[in-house]
């Protein structure tokens, strides 16, 4: 994590530097965590520091944009106080597309914009970032966040109805770039948006948060996640890890949903298995996109000690706890997954340095997983570094 401070221009700051909101919200949590094991001032240090160039660099236009200042059209003052009115663009090398121009599916994946799921990830990460440091700005600024984009993001019908979440917007959150919903982007915003309410109840409020989340619920309702996709299984483990202690510390009365992502986390990784994607070599697979299933499933040992800690309504419901006891035994793929990367990573090999920013943040994040996979003040330090 040092190193990626180092290359990304973190510390030393550099004039111009490489931030990337996936990336980043990974490694804040990462440097939270390192200070909570050595109490190294120098890491909650760099942690606060990323948050803060996240926010100055992917707040703003680009540098090569024609548009300049913060993206929310707030002057320098009030763009200071809200950084994340406006969104946070991703980071991608190249220009978003233009308003005229034709979609190219292959470029697209290297141009600019907003993703959501991209901001619920740094929504998370500023909630730990607050529980960590007991600073309610970083709440404010994740319900901030909610707010300006959810109203951009979702889909809604000729006849008003709300129908989805689109997968990506324009930097300004004017347009959708692709026509595409994300398939677990509804599910991110609503056990997000639940985080970011969590925490906001010692510090500020947002009014129309109870709004979001009834949107989301509703689209959330009796749907099909199962995914077969190792990162997108990663997440939907890491979402079910968030939901279980949510349900605990907001004593939600509805379980199903958490049944339901634990059946197509279940399905999901029969589903992998079946296709001995896991059996392929290195040069055929992408670490991160690995890393992201390894740290899900870190999770899994989380959700069955959370689940314990409330019996009477989470295990012992039959079917949670017959999902979380099917679960449980693949949890060491994670650990045999990073025993695959471990070695490409140290030698740096070309497969490793072409994604190397997002591949060490992930595999950080792999090795020490708590303080990302926590929520609230739940954040638990008896898990050694691997």
């Amino acid at each position: 994590m040092s190193e990626v401070a180092r290359r990304t221009g973190l510390s030393p700051a550099a004039q111009n530097p490489r931030r990337y909101l996936w990336t980043d919200a990974f490694a804040v949590c990462n440097f939270l965590e390192l200070f909570q094991r050595t109490t190294d001032r120098r890491y909650r240090y760099y942690a606060m520091e990323l948050i803060d160039q996240v926010h100055q660099v992917l707040g703003r236009y680009r540098n090569d944009d024609v548009r300049r200042g913060w993206i929310s059209g707030f002057d320098e003052e009030r763009g200071r106080r809200h950084p994340t009115l406006g969104g946070l663009r991703i980071g991608k090398i190249l220009r978003e597309r233009g308003l005229n121009e034709a979609i190219d599916e292959r470029l697209e994946w290297d141009r600019d914009g907003q993703y959501f799921h991209y901001l619920t990830k740094w929504m998370h990460a500023l909630c730990r970032a607050a529980s960590a440091t007991g600073d309610s700005k970083y709440v404010q600024w994740a319900g901030e966040l909610a707010q300006g984009s959810f109203r951009a993001f979702v889909r809604r019908s000729t006849s008003g109805e709300v129908v989805g979440v689109t997968w990506k917007m324009s930097t300004d959150l004017s347009r959708p770039l692709v026509p595409a919903v994300g398939q677990h982007d509804a599910l991110d915003g609503l056990i997000t948006f639940w985080e970011i309410r969590h925490a906001t109840q010692n510090h500020v409020r947002f009014d129309d948060l109870n709004q979001s989340i009834e949107t989301l619920s509703a689209l959330c309702q009796h749907t099909d996640w199962t995914t077969d996709d190792p990162l997108g299984l990663g997440g939907l483990l890491f979402d079910a890890c968030r939901l279980c202690q949510l349900l605990r510390n907001e004593h939600q009365r509805d379980v199903r949903l958490l049944e339901e992502v634990l059946q197509a986390c279940l399905s999901g990784l029969t589903a992998l298995l079946a296709s001995r994607y896991l059996d392929r070599p290195a040069t055929h697979r992408l670490a991160f996109r690995d890393l992201g299933l390894a740290i899900g499933l870190r999770a899994l040992p989380m959700i069955a000690e959370t689940m314990k800690l409330d019996r009477s309504r989470l295990w012992d419901r039959p079917n949670l706890r017959r999902f979380i006891e099917l679960l449980l035994p693949y949890e060491p793929l994670g650990g045999e997954i990073i025993d695959l990367w471990l070695p490409h990573a140290q030698h740096r090999d070309e497969g490793w340095r072409a994604h190397q920013d997002i591949n060490d943040a992930m595999l950080a994040t792999a090795l020490i997983p708590n303080m990302f996979l926590s929520v609230g003040n739940d954040f638990r330090t008896k898990a050694p570094i691997r």
